[in-house]
C-alpha cells in the first residue's frame, strides 16, 4: 500500500481539457506533490498527446487517460451508427493513452453517463451481451497498443446498467486479461451492501481506484470507512493508482452530470491539497 502513486483528475479544476489547460495545471500538480494524473478525452483533438507525453516526463508524473460518454455515445442499446461511433473513439482514446505514455484507459465505458431505462431480464441479457461484444473488440485494440481497459461503475442515477463491481466482474469475466475495473468510492458508498465482498469481487482484476469522499469531496473529510477501504486494498494486493476525482462547478454542463450544486471545499485547489495530504498517511496505515 505504501507505494501507491496518488493521482488526481483535472476534472476538479477543468472541462474540457486543453493544451493551455494543461500548461498551466500540470506544473501546479506535480508542485504539490502528485505521483499522477487522470486526463479525460472529452473530445478527441482536445490536447496534444505528444505535447502531453513531453510535459509528463518533464515534470515526473504518470498518467491514465479517462474516456467521457456524453449523450450519443454508447456501446451498447443503440442504433449500429452510434456504437460504431462510440467504438471509433474508444479507439482514439486507446492511441492518445499510448501516445502519451498512460497504461490504462479507465471510466464507465458502455451508455451515456445519466442514461437510465427499466429493462426486463432478457433486455438485459442482450444488452450486456451486446455491450461485450463491443469491449471485446476495443480490447483487442487496445491490447495489440499495451492498454488496458478499466470499466467503472456508477450509481444508480448514472446509469441502469453497471452498479456494483460484482455485474462488472461478471460482465468481463471472459474478456481478455487487459480489461478490468475502475472502482470510485463515491459510487461504491452508494450501491455496494458489503465492501470487502464488492473488493474481492474485483480482486486481480481492479486496475484503477478513484477515492472520493462520500460527498464527492476530498477523501479524508467525509463518512466513508477509510480503514476498512485500505484493508480490503491489501487483501486483494491492489496495486494500482489512488486517483481523487471531483468536479469543477464552473462548467454548467459537467456540474450538472456530475450533481455539484454547491462548493466541496473552499477552493477546488483545496479540494486536491487536503486529500493529497490524507492519502499518504491513510496509505501507511495512519489513521
Amino acid at each position: 500500500m505504501t507505494d501507491l502513486p496518488i493521482a488526481v483528475n483535472t476534472f476538479v479544476w477543468h472541462s474540457p481539457l486543453t493544451d493551455e489547460l494543461l500548461t498551466a495545471t500540470l506544473p501546479r500538480i506535480a508542485g504539490w506533490g502528485f505521483d499522477a494524473v487522470e486526463l479525460p478525452l472529452e473530445n478527441v483533438g482536445d490536447w496534444d498527446p505528444s505535447r502531453t507525453s513531453a510535459l509528463l516526463s518533464e515534470l515526473g508524473l504518470r498518467c491514465v487517460v479517462g474516456v467521457v460518454f456524453g449523450p450519443g455515445r454508447e456501446l451498447a442499446a443503440a442504433d449500429p451508427a452510434t456504437i460504431h461511433a462510440t467504438r471509433r473513439y474508444v479507439r482514439a482514446a486507446v492511441d492518445a493513452a499510448a501516445a502519451v505514455g498512460a497504461a490504462m484507459v479507465i471510466a464507465p465505458m458502455y451508455t451515456s453517463v445519466g442514461r437510465t431505462w427499466r429493462m426486463s431480464p432478457p433486455e438485459r441479457t442482450a444488452t450486456l451481451r451486446e455491450l461485450r461484444d463491443s469491449l471485446a473488440e476495443c480490447a483487442e485494440y487496445a491490447g495489440r497498443h499495451g492498454i488496458a481497459l478499466a470499466v467503472e461503475p456508477l450509481n444508480r442515477y448514472g446509469t441502469s446498467l453497471l452498479n456494483t463491481a460484482t455485474q462488472v466482474r461478471e460482465l468481463i469475466e471472459d474478456l481478455p486479461g487487459n480489461v478490468g475495473l475502475n472502482l470510485d468510492t463515491y459510487h461504491m458508498n452508494i450501491e455496494e451492501r458489503d465492501l470487502p465482498a464488492a473488493f474481492r469481487a474485483a480482486g486481480d482484476r481492479l486496475l484503477h481506484l478513484q477515492v472520493c469522499g462520500n460527498d464527492r469531496g476530498a477523501p479524508g473529510h467525509d463518512l466513508q470507512n477509510w480503514p476498512l477501504i485500505r484493508d480490503c486494498l491489501t487483501e486483494i494486493a491492489y496495486q494500482g493508482m489512488l486517483g481523487i476525482e471531483s468536479f469543477t462547478a464552473d462548467n454548467a454542463s459537467i456540474a450538472t452530470a456530475a450533481s455539484i450544486w454547491r462548493p466541496l471545499a473552499e477552493s477546488q485547489d483545496a479540494l486536491a491539497v487536503e486529500g493529497l495530504l490524507f492519502l499518504p498517511e491513510w496509505r501507511e496505515g495512519r489513521p
